[in-house]
Parts: C-alpha cells; sequence; structure tokens
C-alpha cells in the first residue's frame, strides 16, 4: 500500500488489463515475420510464449542449405516480440488504456544474446521474459529461450520502445 492505502500494484484508473489473447492479436508483426503462436502467461513482470518453427520458411532454403538451422537473428526477434512487443503493449494498456497503443510502433533498440543451442526447423521453442524495466514507453526484458524438452538455446537481455508512427 503506498501513503494514500492504494495497493501498490493497483491498475490505474485509465489503464486496462489485456487477455493474453487480445496482446498476441495486437502484436504488429504478421505471417510471415511473427514468431510468437501463442501467449501462456502474461503480467506485469514477465511474459511467456511459444512458436513452433515451420519448416517451410523461406530462410531455411538458404541457411544452410542441407542442414538447415534458425538464423540467430531470427531467434533474437523471436525473443524481441515476446520481451518488447507483447510485453510492452500490455503494460502501456494496463498503464494508460488500450488507446495509448494507437498511433505508436515499436522500435528494437538494443539486445546482448548468448546463444547456447540451435534450433531446427519444425522446433517447438518456449520464451520466458521478465520485467527489468517498463518506464516512458521504453521497456527492457531478460530473456530466455529453451527447445520444448527444456534446453536451453538462448538467454540475455533486449530493450525497445514504442514511438509515434
Amino acid at each position: 500500500m503506498n501513503a494514500l492505502g492504494t495497493p501498490l500494484d493497483a491498475t490505474p484508473s485509465t489503464g486496462t488489463l489485456l487477455s493474453r489473447e487480445r496482446v498476441l492479436g495486437l502484436v504488429p508483426q504478421q505471417e510471415p515475420f511473427r514468431f510468437i503462436d501463442e501467449i501462456v502467461e502474461i503480467d506485469s513482470s514477465h511474459i511467456v510464449s511459444r512458436y513452433r518453427f515451420r519448416p517451410e520458411h523461406d530462410f531455411y532454403r538458404g541457411h544452410f542449405p542441407g542442414n538447415p538451422i534458425t538464423p540467430g537473428v531470427i531467434l533474437v526477434e523471436t525473443m524481441a516480440q515476446t520481451g518488447v512487443v507483447a510485453l510492452g503493449l500490455y503494460l502501456l494498456a494496463k498503464e494508460q488504456g488500450e488507446a495509448a497503443l494507437s498511433g505508436l510502433v515499436t522500435m528494437f533498440t538494443d539486445f546482448e544474446m548468448e546463444f547456447s543451442g540451435i534450433v531446427r526447423p519444425g522446433d517447438l521453442v518456449r520464451v520466458e521474459a521478465e520485467k527489468v524495466y517498463f518506464r516512458r514507453h521504453k521497456i527492457r526484458s531478460t530473456v530466455k529461450m529453451f527447445l520444448a524438452g527444456g534446453t536451453l538455446v538462448a538467454s540475455g537481455s533486449c530493450s525497445g520502445m514504442g514511438v509515434p508512427q
């Protein structure tokens, strides 16, 4: 509780708590460049998503012929869509209401990532992101990507911000 007796995690009266499905519907990236199939969990401090890398993705033709693996830049994009875009949409709507989302585009600003495994065509991944901070339309999250069996394939942090279109 703060000095006024309001719970510290209370949603402001102008805020909107979005469902997982609504957040996914608001993510601006679309096929073939959306790398979130489902948001499994979301709240003010974290998000969990899943995505299956489809064997027909065009980038597998050249990366690498005969031994296709998902490019690291696509793995970073997958983690950023979850930990920056989707979580940022949820937090901004919670803070300012869903109307605040219109007219903004999310700019990916920086990342630091370590890769410890390979994602192949057909693999199902789980992305877990924890909010480090969210202020003035900027978000920073720690992110981890796991294969369906629990093997960690990438971890690090990424940031982005909502800017007027």
